[in-house]
């Protein structure tokens, strides 16, 4: 099959589901891709497993580390294993001999872990440390049982981005309700250029597009409640939004499920497009410079005056400590210096995906782009995390990940999409 085609719609078996459900979870990763500390670690030494192991992300990890040497005599030793295997060997991971602290994510995620009794609960950092923290970001932090399980540290807001050059030559303007969006949307296909980057090869890239149109449709507590699987997926909410989504699909660059989401960002980069749905990951595509300075966003724009757009999709990483960690001392000492805004701040400065979670973290060096995105946050009436961190983690591999190729396959069969994803919810959720 020509990469550039449409697949059929997946429609797995029962062995096939569950087999591919348990390697979601992490059950089935393949040993010694992902390893912790060892008997011959100096136990006087914090280990700190970490999948920020981009270019920019490791030396800011780097620069962290080194802060907190410098500041306290400590050592620390840094297990940097790349984002891809670690999430794929997180479980047996922690299993095995983890590190005393690792980077990991909010939301369910993380809570996944807490249920479970593979982590310890960093409640005491937060009492002594966590004032510089929002409560979304407390929210986001704690578990089931009401402790805190995660330092938060920086996140990356979604929105719509484009380059402010490219929109000042064309006369256009940011919109701010769907109907001006979509009207844009048509004046830039007839001044030739397409509206919409759309890269979905990796999978997850068109939940952020799901998650906003779902938002900004039916607000954040119908929106958590459906990723919780409290809520049928043939709900007419939930038709509402595949509705919308078919009618802005013909804005967006054709054949997405041959493109990756770099590409697409290549393509707003080379204003080959007039605007891309992402997250400021974008901005890592963007040479620092001039190019990175002509980047610029608005927020997803609103659909029903009702709901508004106070929701805003801000994935959260931070750091959680291993079960009986080897050093437990050094580990709460880590995760305390964790919570200052210099550590934080120092971190983004070498990534610029990265906005400081602490809200006293000065970003007046930053360029306008890393400021309007805290500012953009520190305003939103609630924040989410992103599909495949505010569900079960099967849910989102296994189904819909396939469900959004479905749909794009075949826009039109709206009804029959919603009932095979509440079918197999039904298998993963056990309901």
């Amino acid at each position: 099959m020509n990469r550039n085609e449409l697949p059929h719609p997946w429609q797995p078996t029962r062995r096939t589901f569950l087999k591919a459900a348990l390697a979601a979870a992490g059950a089935l990763s393949t040993a010694g891709l992902l390893s912790g500390c060892t008997g011959g670690v100096d136990p006087h030494v914090i280990t700190l497993g970490s999948r920020l192991s981009d270019k920019n992300a490791k030396l800011g990890v780097q620069d962290v580390v080194g802060m907190f040497q410098q500041q306290t005599g400590a050592a620390v030793r840094i297990n940097s294993v790349d984002s891809t295997s670690f999430q794929e060997n997180v479980n047996n991971y922690l299993q095995g001999t983890p590190d005393d602290v690792f980077t990991w994510m909010s939301g369910y995620r993380m809570k996944y872990f807490a249920d479970k009794g593979l982590v310890d609960d960093v409640s005491s950092v937060w009492q002594a440390h966590g004032s510089g923290f929002s409560d979304s970001f407390r929210e986001a932090s704690t578990g089931t049982d009401g402790r805190q399980y995660l330092v938060p540290f920086f996140y990356y807001p979604w929105a719509v981005f484009y380059r402010p050059s490219l929109w000042q030559q064309r006369g256009y303007a940011p919109p701010k309700t769907f109907d001006e969006w979509v009207a844009l949307s048509k004046r830039m296909q007839s001044d030739g250029l397409t509206p919409i980057g759309f890269g979905v090869r990796d999978g997850w890239p068109p939940f952020g597009t799901f998650d906003y149109l779902d938002l900004r449709l039916n607000g954040v507590d119908f929106h958590r409640s459906l990723l919780a699987g409290d809520v049928s997926w043939t709900d007419n909410r939930v038709r509402s939004v595949f509705d919308t989504w078919r009618e802005i699909l013909p804005f967006h660059q054709p054949q997405p499920l041959g493109r990756k989401m770099s590409e697409a960002q290549q393509a707003l980069l080379n204003k080959e497009v007039g605007m891309l749905v992402a997250g400021m990951f974008v901005a890592q595509s963007f040479p620092a410079g001039p190019d990175r300075e002509d980047l610029d966003f608005f927020a997803f724009p609103e659909l029903d005056s009702a709901v508004g757009t106070s929701a805003v999709e801000a994935p959260m990483d931070g750091f959680m400590m291993r079960k009986d960690p080897r050093n437990l001392g050094g580990a709460q000492q880590f995760l305390s210096f964790l919570t200052n805004a210099d550590a934080a701040v120092a971190y983004a400065k070498q990534d610029p995906q990265a906005i400081p979670a602490h809200r006293d973290a000065d970003l007046s060096s930053f360029p306008p782009l890393v400021q309007k995105s805290a500012a953009l946050v520190q305003g939103a009436g609630s924040i989410t995390q992103f599909l495949d961190r505010d569900t079960r983690p099967d849910f989102a591999s296994v189904v819909m990940i396939p469900a959004m190729q479905q749909f794009l396959g075949n826009p039109n069969d709206v009804d029959g999409l919603v009932r095979s994803i509440e079918r197999q919810k039904a298998a993963v959720f056990g309901q």
